[in-house]
């Protein structure tokens, strides 16, 4: 397996330095789009067929491996066949939930989730929106897809003035993604769900993260900033040819979620 190579300096150190000191490493990856396909359905979402060994041979390397994710923690293990991986730590819904060795922890969702729920078919009628779109409940979130519409990006487009206002009674922030919208509460991202991942622990030796859509430059951010204090890092794009964002911050470019589980196939020599 050829080693991964980064395409800029500072990405090439921190992959240097996760080779060097792999038992202070951070690795850390979102789900959909990255670890799994990205499919119509998102209950039919399941994780790439080598992902979950991948990781367990990581977690068995380096310091943690964290999958960060909007969708609930649960659900993410169950998609992903994670159930079982030693060292393996879930943050569902960007942080809310938290998955770790078979036991969840997870808040009650907050007024405004339940709010939003009530009210977000009449806004789906008042905005015209095409059979096609469909909500998916997360519990402490709410998805808007148009993913499965003729025009996907037409019918984001119209929906994201009246989502923007419901978001705004709810107490809500709304969250763009690959063809979806998403109601949650303020606060919750995938770069804080990082930081605080990584403040409950020592100062690791290097960071990584891999993630493919919108919701995934906050972890690019704590990335960044982490650099800033001295931490090596690596940004990792799992690309697609409907968000160019990311790739244009990351380090590594890689093919899809097939892509991402070689590279880290390639990250660490297996244990003897």
């Amino acid at each position: 397996m050829t080693s991964p190579q980064s395409q800029t300096a500072a990405g090439a150190a921190g992959l240097d330095a996760i080779r060097t000191t792999p038992a202070g490493a951070v690795l850390g990856f979102d789900f959909d789009g990255t670890l799994a396909p990205i499919v119509d359905d998102p209950a039919a979402a399941r994780a790439h067929p080598r992902a979950a060994a991948t990781l367990a041979r990581l977690a068995s390397q380096v310091g943690s491996v964290v999958i960060i994710t909007g969708r609930p923690a649960a659900v993410a293990v169950e998609y992903g066949g994670f159930d079982g991986i030693d060292g393996l730590v879930v943050l569902g819904q960007y942080g809310l939930e938290r998955w770790e060795s078979g036991e969840l922890t997870s808040p009650e969702p907050p007024p405004g989730v339940a709010e939003a729920r009530t009210k977000l078919p009449e806004v789906l009628k008042a905005a015209g929106a095409p059979a096609e779109v469909f909500v998916e409940d997360k519990g402490q979130a709410l998805a808007v897809h148009t993913r499965r519409c003729a025009e996907p990006q037409v019918a984001l487009e119209r929906l994201r003035g009246l989502m923007d206002a419901l978001a705004e009674r709810a107490g809500l922030v709304v969250e763009p993604g690959r063809y979806v919208l998403e109601l949650r509460p303020p606060g919750m991202d995938k770069g804080r769900a990082l930081r605080d991942f990584l403040a409950a622990r020592d100062r690791p030796s290097a960071v990584l993260f891999a993630g493919d859509d919108l919701g995934d430059l906050a972890a690019y951010d704590a990335v960044d900033a982490l650099r800033g204090q001295g931490v090596p890092g690596v940004k990792v794009c799992s690309g697609s040819a409907e968000v160019t964002a990311l790739a244009e911050r990351a380090d590594v470019v890689v093919d899809g979620p097939a892509g991402v589980v070689d590279f880290l196939d390639g990250l660490l020599a297996p244990p003897a």
